[in-house]
């Protein structure tokens, strides 16, 4: 069984999703869109002190970029994937999430 067999909704938005993930990832990491970051948009002004804006854009940039590549990959192959490969896809994302924190809290503080 393949991805293709178990989706149901059409193709074209997941392209859409990848294009938007594609843009927010190159804005993040160019350094900019700071503001696009859960959580640090609607910390307060001491708490935004103590982190590196531009090392915090590319650390989400990156990482958001890698869940990109990957719904890139789940759109191209989906009639040669498996389809345990949703799973593999969720885990990714997953440990690309804990890597973001923890990387976040750790060489983007100042």
């Amino acid at each position: 069984m393949t991805l293709k067999e178990i989706s149901s909704g059409p193709d074209w938005i997941v392209w859409i999703i990848g294009i938007l993930f594609l843009i927010i990832s190159l804005i993040l990491i160019s350094g900019h869109g700071a503001n696009l970051i859960a959580g640090y948009n609607t910390a307060g002004r001491d708490e935004k002190n103590r982190y590196d804006t531009k090392k915090l854009c590319r650390v989400v940039g990156i990482g958001m970029a890698l869940i990109t590549l990957m719904i890139f990959i789940l759109a191209i192959w989906e009639t040669v994937l498996p389809a345990f490969f949703s799973t593999v896809f969720f885990v990714i994302t997953v440990i690309d999430c804990i890597a973001i924190i923890i990387l976040s809290n750790t060489i983007c503080k100042k």
